[in-house]
């Protein structure tokens, strides 16, 4: 069976508390934690806000842990936003852990600065997130600029996530459910074998449910790629740390995962293999 890659999303879980000049220092604790784990990605988000964010968001009142007075959203995005130099050292950090990372990139700007500043072994990796795969011209740029492009299919029909398939050819396209938590009756996972028997791409899944069962249950439907949300503790500051993933729970998903690959051969006619054929011996006359 073909090994899963699994991504811990870091999303921007690493923005927390009263001091932001320790943001960076949280982040390398969420890779330290997916590198016990044995993840094989890291995954963060790359935007522009003054692009990103609605107009009518920009000046919405925002109260954030780290600073004493409210200040607005648009300021707030700005805040939590890694630039160069936090990114390069996040580069660094990862390459000494030999671990991978990428982005979602939310605007051109944001894939022109992954793609003209940090590759993987060589290659440019980069997401889409659900929330922009309706942007055929971004998900276009994204592909011409990257070697390797993930798509999640979150909040989206089917006629637009196969207008981006279409339109950007995404070597993975991950089924999601886009809302924080999701409610295990919408996880829809059927839609996975729809989508092997739909599109040319590997597949994966992006899960924001609470706990890991049916993130596990992907993995004999044929998904090669898993995604989690990744916090050092559900109940820290943010908007994605309640259905993010644990340190403890992160080791039961990955090797709840290896399990399953080891598990699942055996197709075909039944033979007496390894430690049944001792207990045959012993067992019958």
């Amino acid at each position: 069976m073909k090994k899963t890659k699994i991504i811990g999303e870091i999303g921007i879980n690493y923005a927390y508390g009263k001091d932001s000049s320790k943001f960076l220092d949280n982040a390398k604790k969420l890779i330290d934690a997916a590198c016990v784990a044995g993840c094989d990605w890291v995954k963060f988000q790359k935007r522009n806000p003054d692009v990103c964010v609605p107009e009518e968001q920009k000046s919405k009142p925002k109260r954030v842990p780290w600073r004493e007075e409210e200040t607005t959203y648009l300021q707030y995005k700005w805040d939590i936003e890694f630039g160069k130099e936090e990114f390069d050292e996040i580069d660094r950090y990862c390459q000494e852990k030999g671990i991978g990372w990428f982005a979602s990139v939310w605007d051109k700007w944001s894939v022109d600065f992954i793609a003209d500043n940090y590759s993987n072994h060589g290659s440019v990796v980069m997401k889409i997130p659900s929330a922009l795969i309706t942007d055929i011209d971004l998900c276009s740029y994204a592909r011409d600029k990257s070697d390797f492009l993930i798509i999640s299919t979150g909040m989206s029909t089917e006629e637009e996530v196969q207008r981006c398939i279409k339109n950007c050819d995404p070597d993975v396209v991950m089924h999601t459910n886009s809302t924080y938590p999701s409610p295990i009756e919408e996880l829809n996972l059927g839609y996975i074998k729809w989508l092997a028997k739909n599109t040319e791409a590997e597949i994966g899944y992006s899960g924001h449910e609470f706990g890991l069962v049916t993130t596990l249950a992907t993995v004999p439907m044929g998904v090669t790629w898993i995604e989690r949300h990744i916090t050092l503790d559900r109940t820290l500051w943010g908007s994605d740390q309640m259905a993010s993933v644990e340190p403890g729970g992160l080791i039961k998903l990955v090797k709840g995962v290896r399990d399953i690959e080891k598990a699942m051969g055996g197709y075909g006619p039944r033979e007496v293999i390894g430690s049944e054929l001792e207990k045959m011996k012993s067992l019958r006359k």
